[in-house]
């Protein structure tokens, strides 16, 4: 049975909105590199992806992702998503972005992050 892309994207979304770092890295292969602004040379490894997300988790506010659209690849797929961040103050501010994820064997192998800020969700 082949992966369900659009479900597998939720439920790591899922996390993400959760800071899940044990369920997160479920997710990832061993080997994995990830990408994204804060590290744009790219982490390898569970290891050093769940430490930079333990701190990451602790200094940013509630932030939820919302799968928005998503186009499957040959080995994996891209998933745009939009993100809802609950400040301290009562404000909210937007995010959106996408992730280019390639899979091996049903686990992310590669993650690059972009993402943007716009100013309401549509």
């Amino acid at each position: 049975m082949a992966l369900d892309v659009a479900d597998f994207n939720a439920s790591w979304l899922k996390a993400w909105t959760n800071k899940d770092v044990p369920r997160l890295l479920a997710f990832y292969s061993a080997d994995a590199i990830y990408k994204d602004l804060q590290v744009p040379d790219g982490l390898r490894g569970q290891d050093a992806l769940g430490a930079y997300l333990k701190g990451l988790f602790a200094q940013t506010p509630p932030m939820r992702y919302e799968p928005h659209e998503i186009w499957p690849t040959h080995d994996g797929f891209c998933g745009r998503w939009y993100c809802t961040i609950d400040g301290a103050d009562g404000a909210k501010t937007y995010l959106r972005g996408f992730d280019l994820v390639v899979l091996k064997d049903e686990r992310i192998a590669l993650n690059e992050v972009y993402v943007h800020p716009v100013t309401d969700l549509p």
